[in-house]
């Protein structure tokens, strides 16, 4: 080949790959996976993608983290997302992972990140300011960041159906209750709890002790062991992984021939209190429905109506509290007393108190 056609080759070749390299790319038409329209210099391995971060319960604890996540599990599923690539959880083992956890999910450009627990106030505080473009959303605390979502539950309320619940069911006149650490936040679940009981019969005695610890199982079936030699027969415990251990006494128990109850919290613990005969000791469960909290999280940020900025409550009334539909525990005409309760509540003909100065006040109009 003559040293002339060499060089027209390479000529056209160049313009070629000129015209080539400067064609417009269409990014508009680009879609990321689950029908998000791509934005600007977006590639097709780009996704919507929710983090999650737990507190030192862990994701397993069958109760508060378990529950949020079950929400973003429902989400995930119902979009087809895959695990690890549009949603993905880390683990706190202790407190100081908090900050770390939650700046990795930042780091990695995630759309939305959801903490479980009050706990997370300083690391949110410190975090959610450096990511602007970032959601986050914050369970049981509130934060005053336009890109921070505080989601907060009517705790006292869910509570004071499970005392109706308590104290209709009680043989011994004695229940208990069992907190896990012990601040305003919990104070609200045990407040509300004996406001149930009280209402019903405030001549029976309630039983009080905090743990100290949401993730001490042995510390919750001691204090539950405690209890049921005091002569306790239902025990709602408030107290995440110790409760655990709450339910493991009350199966033990049972499996010796003890008529004891345990009253669950944040999901519907009937499955974990089924015995080998197929009896459940969990009388019912106080639902406080984190799932549907970071369910709606999810979806108000992909419909771009994520609410920043703004306290979010869930109450009886947008039911997010409450008891299971399914209570196979529990007389029909019990339910229908706690039915009576939650109306006469969400009517504002009873006002559920929150702490412990406002239960001696609501003892007072008994």
């Amino acid at each position: 080949m003559s040293k002339r056609v060499l060089s027209f080759l390479l000529v056209v070749v160049l313009v070629v790959s000129l015209f080539v390299g400067c064609a417009p790319k269409n990014e508009e038409s680009e879609t990321l996976k689950d029908g998000n329209e791509a934005q600007s210099g977006a590639t097709k391995d780009q996704y919507f993608r929710v983090g999650f971060v737990t507190d030192v319960g862990g994701i397993d604890d069958r109760s508060f983290n378990q529950g949020t996540y079950e929400g973003i599990l429902k989400y995930a599923e119902e979009k087809g997302w895959e695990h690890g690539k549009e949603y993905n959880y880390i683990p706190s083992n202790e407190e100081a992972d908090y900050i770390p956890n939650l700046s990795t999910f930042g780091d990695e450009n995630y759309n939305v990140i959801i903490a479980a627990g009050y706990k997370f106030e300083d690391s949110m505080n410190e975090v959610a300011p450096r990511y602007p473009d970032t959601s986050f959303a914050i369970i049981d605390m509130i934060i005053d960041e336009p890109n921070v979502a505080s989601v907060v539950f009517a705790e006292e309320q869910g509570s004071f159906l499970v005392g109706v619940a308590a104290a209709e069911s009680t043989k011994t006149k004695k229940v208990g209750f069992v907190g896990g650490e012990d601040f305003p936040l919990i104070r609200k679940f045990h407040a509300g709890f004996i406001a149930g009981v009280h209402s019903v019969d405030d001549s029976i005695e309630v039983y009080e002790q905090y743990a100290g610890s949401f993730a001490d199982t042995g510390m919750g079936q001691q204090i539950a062991s405690l209890m049921y030699e005091k002569g306790v027969d239902v025990i709602y415990h408030a107290a995440g992984g110790t409760g655990n251990g709450v339910i493991n006494e009350a199966k033990n128990r049972a499996d010796n021939g003890e008529e004891v109850w345990v009253i669950g919290v944040d999901k519907d613990q009937y499955e974990d209190g089924k015995l080998k005969s197929g009896k459940s000791i969990i009388l019912t469960s106080m639902m406080k429905r984190v799932d549907v909290a970071s369910y709606k999280m999810i979806e108000a940020a992909q419909k771009g109506e994520f609410p920043g900025g703004k306290i979010t409550e869930f109450t009886l009334a947008e039911e997010g509290v409450g008891i299971p539909r399914e209570n196979p525990n529990l007389s029909e005409d019990i339910v229908n007393e706690i039915k009576d309760y939650e109306n006469k509540i969400i009517k504002g003909e009873i006002t559920v108190p929150t702490t412990m100065e406002e239960l001696e006040a609501f003892k007072d109009n008994l």
